[in-house]
């Protein structure tokens, strides 16, 4: 690597030069992938919805819990069986949680009558006993009802456990009734009453609208938008049976997911409603299945402090409330796009218009060689014409073709010609006046001297008509260097001192091939030079004149110049 020795070398820039290639198959190809990738990529952005901005949403749940229900509860009185049916209201079955939590009692044990006093403890494997020396003073078990006495009494027949103080008597380990007490919980309603809020984009709604129909349930399909729930269709919904549900309880999830679309065009914010049980089913018996827990009612009887122990059994419902708000993001898409950009930036922008001129330098377009590729040049015209497609017949002439920027002439290509010392150097100016010939004396001297038998399709009047046996053929050198009636480019001095000196064209060859033998007696050499000559200076590219076709009267002025000695000329031959 050259060590830099200026500031003009450490500020170089490099970049790879890019080549354009205008091709069917490849520009097939191309597009094919790009829409392949164009098509996943706007899959992903609509099906994630990327092109928005989104925003978490902060909420807030309040619930209401409806229904009555009966229940009928077995007791002993005086040893005597007894059925008390009782009436449960909203008050007696559901408890304040924290959170957005609610619960709902569906079973219960009672033990009641209970006063703080010594009593043996139920019975286990940790409380039986034989004699006092099983019991310790003073000791508590986390799974004991009280504090032992150190003392062994008997609990029920020949039973004996540790005396504990306590709350007397201890509650018995029993199973929960079955079936539920509260069975018919199943068909109380919940109302759920959830506020929602997008700071970033200050939008405010809630589940509940004012054309609601208080008397609606909640229907998956039916009625997806009523915010009152009835319990046991929530059980439905996750495949269980509420009254199998009801006797050990449960912790269940209720779903809330809003999604929001707040763009004007496609406003949509509706919450979406699931449901789906939060604790394990399949959980064995001894592992702690349900849900419960305990709490107590104290009254004074005959003014001594009691108490009633109740062992709650019921679901508690968890309201999880998440969701996202998305905004279309317009300021990017408007701010980046080529159409704003043009409008509104290229206009006052030095920067762009300077991209614009390393673009050219950077990007090269070509054709993709075909044996269908030709370029045209008229001499009335300030651009050549690319013609890709079949004659089908048809003079090269009348065919339309694509219009072509003529690239640029580098005049200082013309110092290697070998003029006539006596003959000054053409310059710039006069080289592009002589494409034009509009000169009105040339004009006539040429419809004087063109040939009356001239073809339909010539301009000039010094084209001849092909003499190529196949037609196919003939179609291509059906063609004049106008396009509109006027002088023929032969006509003008630059053509001969161009195309038809002998001397420059000799220097041309041996410029090439400086140990080159030219063949006196034959002119293939110099005519086929002549007819470089031309298409370089009419088509500068050398990839265009590779493709370009000379006009007739170009073709038959410089064939009667140098002239072929014997045989049939052949024609244009595609290089590809």
């Amino acid at each position: 690597m050259p060590a830099c020795c200026s500031w003009e070398d450490v500020s170089q820039y490099e970049t790879n030069k890019v080549t354009q290639i205008q091709s069917m198959n490849y520009g097939t190809i191309k597009w094919l992938l790009h829409t392949i990738v164009f098509s996943y990529a706007c899959f992903a952005l609509w099906s994630d919805r990327l092109y928005q901005k989104k925003e978490p949403v902060i909420s807030s749940v309040h619930t209401k819990v409806k229904g009555t229900a009966e229940v009928k509860e077995e007791t002993m009185e005086n040893g005597v069986q007894k059925t008390v049916r009782s009436i449960f209201d909203t008050a007696d079955y559901t408890f304040p949680l924290q959170g957005n939590s609610f619960f709902v009692m569906t079973n219960f044990l009672k033990t009641e009558g209970q006063v703080q006093g010594l009593c043996p403890e139920y019975p286990t494997r940790r409380t039986l006993c034989s004699s006092d020396r099983n019991c310790k003073k003073g000791w508590m078990d986390p799974q004991s009802k009280g504090v032992q006495t150190g003392k062994c009494v008997q609990y029920k027949g020949n039973q004996k456990t540790c005396e504990v103080s306590a709350w007397c008597p201890v509650e018995a380990v029993e199973e929960a009734p079955r079936p539920a007490l509260l069975n018919s919980a199943e068909n109380f309603t919940v109302l759920i009453k959830n506020n929602i809020h997008f700071p970033g984009h200050n939008y405010t709604t809630r589940n509940i609208h004012p054309d609601l129909n208080i008397t609606c349930t909640f229907h998956k399909t039916q009625n997806p938008q009523c915010p009152i729930f009835r319990l046991g269709d929530i059980f439905r919904e996750t495949g269980d049976n509420f009254s199998d549900v009801a006797i050990q309880g449960r912790i269940m999830g209720i779903e809330i997911y809003w999604d929001c679309n707040l763009d004007s065009w496609f406003h949509h914010c509706r919450p979406k409603y699931s449901f789906r049980c939060l604790d394990d089913k399949t959980t064995n018996a001894a592992l702690y299945p349900g849900y419960n827990f305990r709490y107590a009612k104290y009254y004074k009887e005959s003014n001594i402090e009691k108490r009633t122990l109740i062992k709650v059994f019921g679901i508690r419902f968890d309201i999880l409330v998440f969701g996202i708000a998305t905004v279309f993001i317009d300021f990017l898409i408007n701010t980046y796009s080529s159409q704003c950009c043009r409008r509104y930036i290229y206009p006052n922008c030095e920067c762009c218009r300077m991209n614009e001129y390393y673009y050219r330098k950077k990007y090269e377009t070509i054709i993709e060689p075909k044996s269908t590729l030709k370029y045209v040049s008229f001499v009335d015209e300030p651009y050549i014409r690319m013609v890709d497609q079949q004659l089908l017949g048809k003079s090269l002439q009348h065919i339309k073709g694509k219009e072509v920027p003529r690239p640029p002439k580098d005049f200082t290509d013309l110092s290697k010609l070998h003029l006539p010392l006596h003959e000054p150097l053409p310059t710039p100016g006069q080289l592009q006046e002589m494409q034009l010939f509009l000169n009105e004396q040339e004009t006539c001297r040429s419809s004087d001297s063109g040939s009356s038998d001239s073809p339909s399709w010539c301009q000039c009047g010094k084209c001849l008509p092909s003499q190529l046996p196949v037609p196919a053929s003939r179609c291509l050198e059906e063609l004049c260097c106008r396009k509109k009636p006027g002088a023929c480019i032969t006509t003008s001095d630059l053509f001969q001192k161009l195309i038809l000196s002998r001397q420059n064209l000799q220097f041309l060859l041996h410029y090439q091939e400086p140990l080159l033998v030219l063949d006196p007696e034959s002119n293939s050499q110099l005519r086929h030079c002549a007819y470089r000559c031309y298409t370089t200076w009419r088509f500068s590219s050398q990839d265009v004149a590779d493709f370009a076709i000379l006009p007739s009267c170009c073709r038959w002025r410089i064939r009667r110049e140098f002239p072929k000695s014997k045989g049939q000329y052949s024609g244009f031959k595609s290089p590809y």
